[in-house]
């Protein structure tokens, strides 16, 4: 039997990228089902948003006439845009919390996969508040980017590992936002190496999966002669991008597993309970007790 994945310990670069992919293998239908259960709503609300806004800009596009340049981003920056761009910090928001949760009693419950209604618990404590930090932090990175570009790439690690302090140590917006910038102290060329090949390999999946949808949206948008099938092909390509979300795990689950690596670093937790339970199991071993 294969030993499941301890979080608390000491790791090199590559073991986190493999890591991550084996706590996914091994929980894999523990996972999804904790995604569809909790994220399914937003990212069915966003698919809805989403194909009306495609919708919308199949029919500007092919409307007659032309039309000035304000009626143009009137056409584009729509509600239903509003509404896209809102429930995809809902999804993104709910797949963390969704996931850090889930980490958290694995581990509370000693390497066990949760229940969606156990992680449930979590959820609903912690979603309001990593909402919120989302669109901080999306901000601040922006500003990062926009002020000489430098900014941006220093704070993107920082702001990665922002979210499962948060969650993992239950603390408030200020004391994440120090900590986090404690923990990369001295490691930050590896953490945010590690983070990069892993959003790397998650865009990839994300892309390859969303090939067939930008294919067909394109089609069904700008394509003539398809006017029968356009709306559908644009229905189906946006239910497939949608979908293919479910990728955005795994950065998630490799940042938690940088977090954990970068805390053994500084305060050897791991290593610590681990002493605790050998003196514990030795003390309750049978056959050794006095007589």
């Amino acid at each position: 039997m294969i030993e499941k994945l301890e979080f608390k310990k000491l790791r090199e670069f590559g073991e986190i990228i493999n890591d991550t992919f084996l706590f996914i293998r091994q929980n894999f239908r523990p996972l999804l089902k904790v995604f569809v259960y909790l994220c399914g709503f937003f990212i069915l609300a966003g698919m809805i948003a989403g194909i009306m806004y495609q919708l919308g800009v199949k029919t500007s596009v092919n409307s007659p006439g032309g039309a000035s340049s304000f009626g143009k981003l009137n056409q584009v920056f729509t509600f239903n845009y509003f509404l896209v761009v809102v429930f995809s910090i809902c999804s993104y928001a709910a797949m963390m919390v969704s996931t850090l949760s889930f980490i958290a009693l694995y581990i509370e419950k000693g390497k066990v996969a949760p229940t969606p209604e156990e992680v449930w618990a979590y959820f609903k404590y912690y979603y309001f508040r990593v909402f919120l930090s989302c669109i901080f932090s999306l901000l601040f990175i922006s500003l990062g980017f926009v002020f000489c570009l430098i900014p941006g790439i220093y704070l993107f690690p920082a702001m990665s590992l922002f979210f499962p302090i948060m969650v993992l140590e239950n603390t408030d917006f200020g004391y994440a936002f120090s900590r986090s910038f404690k923990l990369l102290k001295n490691q930050w060329w590896t953490t945010a190496g590690a983070i990069f090949v892993i959003w790397v390999i998650a865009y990839a999946c994300l892309s390859f999966a969303s090939v067939p949808a930008m294919i067909l949206t394109m089609a069904g948008t700008f394509l003539p002669g398809l006017e029968n099938w356009s709306q559908i092909m644009i229905i189906i390509g946006t239910i497939i991008q949608y979908l293919s979300q479910v990728f955005l795990m795994i950065p998630v689950i490799g940042v938690a597993l940088c977090y954990f690596n970068l805390t053994e670093v500084q305060e050897s937790p791991g290593l610590t309970d681990r002493i605790n339970q050998f003196g514990e199991g030795k003390a309750h071993t049978p056959g050794l007790e006095e007589y």
